[in-house]
């Protein structure tokens, strides 16, 4: 028997319904970089808050592969009884199941609850045969939808270069556009700006000078800087807005806000709009070594682009200033166009139990992906920056 051979048949896989069942260290230690959303931290808040649960319709099934008692590969899985928070839309789909007769929920989704932010999806120790640690994560994936009496498997917003090995396992992959700002060494924003159209560059000094023409002054707080006080305010424009724009309050409560402040500190930033000191929005950005990722935002009231303030433009500066690659704020959003962000491809990968769906909706994806492509060059004709500087 192989060496190879001889460790696989020494993997173990196991679904816990809660983190805590899994050593924090060797949970972080499985993860390839400083990613938030992946971090142990993250999910112990989204479950003490009790975002994610039963009662939310996001039922936690993480699984863990063990090779000798020691962790060494592991999914965020989540047992689905709805769409909601997921951001890759396969309404349609299940419309199509109700239709024939057959039960399209619940799923088995491995994903980030409620963020639309690409990253690792299976985490595999660095000291470990990589590929046999995946075929057993996903094998196993496989094997817990079964056994739930699953429709199918859902893997959202893998990374570009790991999706090849989702795929080979019988995935089917799916694509979206999303805009993203990058970094190419602008010490101003002055100079970011250099390198649009006058048209754009003039736009977006407009917007900006509407900030104070009205009154409005915006802090930016990170770390331990952000106060108990911070995360109440901000947790009120949030349930505002939503409430206005979606007819709820939103998928978070308080209660995570303030338990995300004190589990990931390092990696927050919040930009506080202020009129005569009194805050009127906020938004929440996350953050590693190499990019910012713009999450959550609300206000009390509208004022004349202070979306786009809180939101594009301070998120653009805090990248320059700190010297980070990249700013993902966010899913959807064309209107990011015009002000620097860049089309890019996100990924989804698929695989349906029902062998007939499977290949339908297989070949739709097909051509899904010519008219995601015709889009995503169209996008890239709309980009506003002058043609010496693309």
């Amino acid at each position: 028997m192989s060496k190879q051979q001889n460790e696989t048949d020494e993997l173990t896989c196991h679904v816990v319904s809660s983190i805590t069942a899994i050593a924090e260290d060797e949970w972080n230690a499985l993860l390839p970089d400083d990613y938030p959303f992946a971090r142990y931290a993250f999910f112990t808040t989204l479950e003490k808050s009790e975002v994610i649960g039963r009662k939310s319709g996001w039922l936690p099934q993480y699984l863990a592969v063990y090779h000798r008692n020691h962790l060494v590969g592991a999914m965020p899985c989540f047992l689905k009884t709805h769409p909601y928070g997921e951001y890759v839309f396969d309404w349609s789909w299940a419309e199509a199941y109700e239709d024939a007769g057959i039960e399209y929920y619940p799923k088995l989704v491995c994903a980030i609850p409620f963020t639309p932010a690409s990253g690792e999806r299976l985490f595999v120790s660095p000291t470990h045969d990589q590929r046999a640690v995946r075929a057993y994560l996903l094998g196993g994936m496989r094997s817990l939808a079964n056994q739930l009496g699953c429709s199918g498997t859902h893997i959202l917003f893998p990374t570009e270069t790991s999706l090849s090995s989702i795929t080979h396992y019988g995935y089917m992959e799916r694509r979206a556009v999303q805009f993203h700002w990058f970094n190419r060494g602008y010490e101003t924003f002055d100079n970011f700006l250099a390198t649009l159209t006058s048209r754009r560059r003039k736009n977006i000094r407009k917007e900006r000078k509407s900030i104070s023409v009205q009154n409005v002054n915006v802090e930016i707080r990170e770390g331990d800087d952000i106060c108990p006080s911070d995360w109440q305010t901000f947790y009120r424009f949030y349930q505002r807005t939503y409430l206005k724009r979606s007819g709820h309050t939103g998928y978070l409560n308080q209660a995570f806000f303030e338990q995300l402040g004190a589990s990931l500190t390092d990696n927050l930033v919040l930009a506080l709009a202020f009129i005569d000191d009194e805050p009127v929005a906020g938004a929440l950005y996350f953050k590693s070594t190499h990019t910012l990722y713009g999450r959550y935002w609300g206000c009390l009231a509208e004022y004349e682009n202070l979306h786009f303030e809180l939101c594009y433009y301070q998120g653009i500066e805090y990248c320059i200033k700190h010297g980070l690659h990249r700013f993902d704020a966010g899913a959807q959003g064309e209107h990011k166009l015009m002000r620097g962000f860049e089309p890019i491809l996100t990924y989804s990968a698929h695989h349906l139990e029902h062998q007939g769906f499977h290949q339908a909706i297989g070949d739709y994806l097909q051509r899904e992906h010519h008219l995601i492509q015709q889009y995503l060059e169209d996008a890239k004709a709309h980009l506003p920056y002058r043609m010496e500087s693309q």
